[in-house]
């Protein structure tokens, strides 16, 4: 993929993709591997992906516009990175529209949109899960929370963009939380219900699954780092890195992830006349009781895409072509590198508080070695130079053939890129050090 071509210029794959963040640079970065010849749009493309892109002048969340401007242009296959359009229906509309799009309905997109009813359909397919109870009046959970005792965890249900989940270790804290969620509204009407949880102890692994709706193939598991501090410390953040493979997922946990988790949730919704199709995201627990599931995501994760994705020997487009087309995935194999991924996100002093913008940002060629990619996801072209847009701004994602060496190549190359107030995590994957063979 050696840049944007005219899409009309010979009959070519053209493929839309819905965001503009490092998830979908990553995507970029894959698809025009699997289909070198394609034709690619993205909306309002950050400045990684503009150079290879036509741009559309749409927000990813306007679901209208983009319907209309994807059937003008005659789009083969569209692809949702953010979960906000597939929450308000995007997929229901490009299929009546006629246009492939893979993703999930917005029934479907349920499954992240409300933490509420992912509990109640874990409940009712015996998915395991953290105990829990969900609530819209402050007294009611303040009560509850008072009953339980800490640590607890609380959760607006809504779509807070990755931080509506506070890990609370005194009751006090919980209290504060459910108080900030359904009477401060923290998080806007994403916290006018709220779940409140057992605190899970384990490991966490995340594990995607490309879905048509019955079958599913699992990727690579990954695992993320969601604290902005070295040693996991200090507030939730988006993500500030994430490793594949992971050294706990082992043959007998990812069985048992499979049977335990994706076969029933995947059966219950087709059963309930939900069909999941689409990439679904599981948040998986590994504790003393086996497998448990944190929550469920509708999407390809971020920063766990920037991992996943350049492991991956054998086609994506072919996968999400084969859903998109409402097509079956009963013989569908996935091929991996036997090598490593390590990706460290790059972010912008004072993330994930407030941060400022605009900030001349470079990229010393020496970044982007032959097993070293850059993801931009905060980043725009202003004054005629590349500059900050966002909190997180890039993510370095090194392979290498051992976990090690792709850790160090990361963080080497997130240490060249230069702007006012940079900063990243230097020990993403320090669970795995240990395991490292």
């Amino acid at each position: 993929m050696t840049g944007a071509r005219d899409p009309f210029d010979t009959p070519i794959m053209r493929i839309l993709l819905v965001g503009n963040g490092g998830r979908e640079h990553a995507l970029l970065w894959k698809l025009g591997r699997d289909d070198p010849s394609a034709a690619f749009f993205a909306t309002r493309p950050n400045g990684g992906m503009a150079p290879l892109v036509s741009p559309v002048d749409l927000s990813p969340d306007d679901v209208d516009g983009l319907v209309e401007w994807a059937a003008e242009h005659a789009i083969d296959l569209a692809v949702v990175g953010p979960e906000a359009p597939l929450a308000e229906g995007i997929v229901d509309r490009f299929r009546a529209a006629g246009i492939p799009i893979f993703g999930p309905t917005a029934a479907a997109a349920r499954i992240e949109s409300s933490k509420a009813y992912a509990k109640d359909l874990m409940a009712r397919a015996g998915v395991p899960t953290a105990e829990y109870r969900t609530f819209t009046d402050l007294s009611s959970a303040e009560a509850y929370v008072r009953e339980q005792g800490a640590p607890i965890v609380v959760k607006a249900s809504g779509l807070a963009a990755g931080k509506g989940a506070v890990v609370c270790p005194t009751m006090d804290e919980a209290v504060s939380a459910v108080r900030a969620m359904l009477s401060g509204h923290e998080f806007g009407s994403a916290g006018d219900e709220v779940v409140v949880e057992e605190f899970m102890e384990g490991e966490e692994l995340s594990v995607f699954a490309v879905a048509d709706g019955e079958h599913f193939v699992l990727l690579v598991p990954s695992q993320d780092h969601k604290r902005v501090g070295e040693g996991d410390t200090g507030p939730n953040t988006g993500g500030m890195g994430a490793y594949a493979p992971v050294g706990i997922a082992t043959d007998r946990v990812m069985g048992e992830a499979r049977a335990r988790v994706f076969e029933p949730v995947l059966r219950a919704m087709r059963e309930e006349g939900t069909p999941f199709t689409g990439l679904l995201y599981a948040g998986l627990m590994l504790t003393r009781d086996g497998v448990k599931v944190v929550e469920f995501n509708c999407r390809f994760g971020d920063p766990e895409t920037q991992v996943v994705l350049p492991l991956m020997e054998s086609s994506l487009l072919d996968l999400l072509l084969t859903v998109a087309r409402g097509e079956s995935l009963s013989d569908a194999r996935v091929r991996w590198k036997t090598d490593h991924a390590v990706t460290t996100v790059v972010a912008s002093g004072g993330y994930p508080g407030s941060y400022g913008k605009g900030k001349p940002l470079r990229i010393p060629g020496e970044v982007g070695l032959e097993n070293r990619m850059v993801f931009h996801a905060g980043t725009r072209f202003g004054q005629g130079q590349l500059e900050t847009s966002g909190g997180r701004v890039l993510a370095v994602t090194a392979v290498a053939p051992t976990h090690t060496e792709a850790a160090r190549l990361s963080r080497e190359g997130a240490a060249l890129v230069e702007f006012d107030g940079a900063f990243f995590r230097g020990d993403i994957g320090w669970r795995e050090e240990g395991r490292d063979g």
